[in-house]
């Protein structure tokens, strides 16, 4: 006997022999009912004293039947995942008349329906239709339409076939208007949350929209929260969700990325309400640092970081688990792996923190080669995109371009250079901090960053023309300190060229620091003045003089 769904106590087994009878109905593909099925419909809801619900696929076939209203049928996940539609149409039973309800409009809107109708049952007769569908994305109605109520048999036949693809024509239209404007990319809704911070969640809240458009997504709609305490379901509270979920439909996005880490439970909830893709901020990062690993270390420190988010979320993720096709939080190693089970995981872990460890080892023999060498060095850290890549290539002459992108640079990159009265030095580049670095990353980068700790100076590059300039400042240094790192620094107040002169100012009275532009040349020379006097107070001697006692004229 197929499975009757709902409100089932009480049910004796012959009326649930006759409900599961319902499951060899079939209707035409293009009509929402015939009359011989309305009045069975009608003739158990009202002899069972409750209302009934059916749901059909495109082809006309009963696929749920559920004893109770609209929210209480499980909908499948969409039939035509190439649509805008999910394929399913519900019909359901009102006892003692009225019209669709919030709730039924609300599971049209969920589930995407193609119609949703409730009838209206009398005395164990069918009366009068109430029907809705989707209203198109643009449209000045709310998100669906209500079509007129009718005596049901003057629905019967309404061109169902043809109303459905209508609506999604429209929708495709308006879906490739949308692409023509913005281009190929996923379209994403963003969250912020703020929990009483201020201008400060302003400015996360474009951080994440910087992070999102790294990641290849197309920003359609962002919302700053206020939250103070945080839904444990929904994050923002269930309102505020589906109000999100409106503005999803209506902008053509399908992914909703917030800009705090979400429980497991949380993400579940949520892609359960929404249906949208759901993404957290830690998400983003990890797919970011998967698009940008080339080399061989970079793709086992993204790997494992991934690894070890997704450890904790094998349980209860929902259908997350099952994703294997591409876009925004799938890319990588670790997330092409969703099926695999806790052990193989644990497993892989274990296999990359080995990897990690001889990578750290030839690392340690790197470093003591150019001790060996006598070559001071000089790490260039900082926020990302803050500029450090360009910096290193104007100071060592050589090297590869900056990228307007966060985290562009991954691996530790060394280029040599001349500073005046010291000679030739080593300049190291180190990938890019973040305000709440997820800590998958920063264990999974511990052995580059832990690097810095044998460099002779730090270069801290603070872009100046970024508002928060101060927050960065201090996530940097912050950050520097969990890694025990106790090095003698220079500030660098880069892209001076783009900054405010009065912000440029406020930050030099502040923090004080040189103003540079990498790309103009406006401060270099300064600075390496700086780094060379560093360097001499520490001890430090041009590699030549110290083997051979003098100083070589070309020496700039």
């Amino acid at each position: 006997m197929e499975q009757i769904f709902g409100r089932t106590n009480g049910l004796k087994p012959s009326e649930k022999k006759r409900l599961a009878n319902l499951y060899r109905r079939k209707v035409p593909a293009d009509r929402l009912l015939t009359a011989e099925l309305a009045g069975t419909l009608a003739g158990l809801s009202g002899e069972l004293e409750k209302p009934l619900s059916l749901l059909f696929d495109r082809s006309g076939h009963v696929i749920r039947v559920a004893v109770g209203d609209a929210k209480e049928v499980p909908i499948p996940e969409r039939a035509y995942v190439e649509t805008r539609l999910s394929g399913y149409r519900l019909v359901h039973t009102h006892l003692g008349g009225g019209g669709l309800s919030r709730p039924d409009l609300s599971t049209l809107f969920l589930h995407r329906l193609d119609v949703i109708a409730a009838l209206e049952v009398e005395g164990g007769q069918p009366r009068a239709l109430h029907l809705a569908q989707l209203s198109p994305p643009k449209a000045e109605q709310e998100d669906w339409q209500i079509l007129p109520s009718r005596p049901y048999h003057e629905y019967l036949e309404w061109d169902l076939g043809g109303a459905v693809s209508a609506l999604e024509e429209e929708l495709s239209r308006q879906a490739r208007v949308l692409d023509l404007q913005d281009g190929s990319g996923e379209r994403a809704i963003l969250v912020g949350v703020d929990r009483g911070e201020g201008t400060q969640a302003e400015v996360d809240l474009a951080e994440l929209a910087e992070l999102a458009r790294t990641a290849g997504a197309i920003v359609a709609y962002k919302e700053l929260v206020y939250r103070p305490v945080l839904d444990a379901r929904y994050v923002v509270g269930r309102g505020k969700i589906e109000d999100l979920q409106s503005k999803a439909y209506h902008e053509n996005a399908a992914t909703l990325i917030f800009g705090l880490e979400l429980s497991p439970a949380q993400a579940r909830e949520l892609e359960a309400a929404t249906s949208l893709k759901v993404l957290d901020r830690t998400q983003l990062i990890l797919d970011i640092f998967a698009q940008h690993a080339r080399t061989p270390e970079a793709k086992v420190q993204v790997e494992l970081a991934q690894l070890k988010y997704l450890l904790p979320r094998l349980v209860g993720r929902g259908k997350d688990l099952s994703r294997l096709g591409g876009g925004i939080g799938t890319r990588g190693p670790g997330e092409t792996k969703l099926e695999v089970d806790r052990r193989r995981l644990q497993d892989r872990i274990a296999e990359l923190t080995r990897k990690l460890r001889e990578i750290a080892g030839r690392r340690q023999e790197t470093r003591r080669q150019r001790e060996r060498a006598g070559l001071p060095v000089v790490s260039v850290v900082g926020y990302t995109n803050a500029g450090k890549t360009t910096l290193m290539q104007a100071l060592a002459k050589k090297g590869e371009p900056g990228e307007n992108k966060l985290f562009a640079t991954l691996r530790p990159l060394t280029r040599r250079g001349f500073l005046p009265k010291l000679g030739e030095v080593l300049y190291t580049d180190t990938v890019g901090f973040i305000r709440h670095m997820p800590d998958e990353l920063l264990e999974a980068f511990r052995s580059t960053l832990e690097e810095l700790r044998d460099a002779d100076v730090l270069v801290h590059v603070l872009d100046a023309s970024q508002e928060g300039a101060l927050e960065r400042y201090a996530v940097v240094e912050q950050i520097l300190a969990e890694l025990e790192v106790e090095v003698p620094r220079v500030l660098v107040l880069s892209k001076a060229d783009r900054a405010d002169g009065y912000d440029l100012e406020f930050l030099r009275e502040r923090l004080g620091g040189l103003a540079v532009s990498a790309l103009s040349g406006v401060g270099l020379p300064e600075l390496k003045q700086a780094l060379a006097e560093k360097l001499i107070a520490k001890g430090m001697r041009p590699a030549v003089w110290a083997q051979t006692g003098y100083l070589p004229d070309f020496m700039p």
